[in-house]
């Protein structure tokens, strides 16, 4: 049992040990972009322009009633090969009151323990056609891709789209969390592994422990001693027994002795 406590114990601090690569994103489940719709014609990807390129570099507000999400298709995980291209739909709900063109999609990486330090600018995908109407919603796919020389590891990415409305420009952070950059050929993070290992320990314990409970449950339980005393009469018992070939056999009982 002490063993079986210090592993749990063992078992917590690595954890604890392994919590800073465990943040948590904003971006939702594959259900809720199940919600946003499918991917339409809705979006026609276009070709990169400088005008694009300076009107998504701009910093504008939000616009009321219009909510993005976010999902890796496939890449539950979000692992993102180096120098090789990776995808993300970015589902957006229009409830606002007047329709919305959606401009441009863009997004950069940051180092994890300081998001104010930009690692890389990623590219900027433009729309040609990208109309919401009003009580609509409709989702865009965002091909990118990091550089081959980025070092294995986790980054911040901060997803935004740009959209306008009455000819006014607006944008909505849709993600703003964390990846992992792996090599070519990867399939497993060190932090995946770890997680495997991790969990497969804890497997094994707890089939460890409910074996040891059944064992004990199949255990004979010891049967206690009974003192036996010495044997006491009811005098009422004696006096309506009276007469009868109980009292006369106990009778010539004590007469032997």
């Amino acid at each position: 049992m002490a063993l079986i406590n210090n592993f749990w114990i063992l078992s917590f601090i690595l954890f604890l040990i392994a919590s800073p690569l465990l943040q948590v994103v904003r971006c939702q489940s594959d259900e809720a972009a199940a919600n946003a719709g499918e991917v339409s014609d809705i979006g026609i990807v276009g070709d990169e322009t400088d005008d694009a390129q300076d009107f998504a570099d701009g910093g504008f507000p939000s616009a009321p009633g219009v909510d993005t999400i976010c999902v890796f298709p496939k890449n539950i995980a979000r692992l993102v090969k180096g120098g090789e291209e990776a995808e993300l739909l970015v589902g957006l709900k229009n409830d606002g009151q007047s329709s919305l063109n959606v401009v441009a999609i863009k997004a950069s990486v940051h180092l994890p323990f300081d998001r104010h330090l930009l690692v890389q600018n990623l590219t900027v995908q433009v729309f040609n056609n990208g109309s919401v109407p009003s009580s609509a919603q409709a989702s865009f796919p965002y091909i990118f891709s990091v550089s081959k020389f980025l070092q294995p590891g986790p980054f911040d990415l901060v997803g935004t789209i740009v959209y306008e409305i009455d000819q006014h420009p607006y944008q909505n952070t849709f993600y703003n969390g964390t990846i992992e950059v792996v090599e070519p050929g990867v399939l497993f993070s060190m932090e995946s592994a770890f997680l495997f290992t991790l969990g497969t320990a804890l497997l094994v314990l707890l089939g460890l422990w409910i074996n040891g409970q059944i064992q004990n449950l199949k255990k004979p339980k010891r049967s206690s001693k009974v003192e036996v005393g010495t044997k006491t009469t009811d005098p009422s018992m004696d006096e309506w027994l009276e007469g009868t070939a109980y009292t006369r056999s106990t009778s010539s009982k004590s007469k032997k002795k």
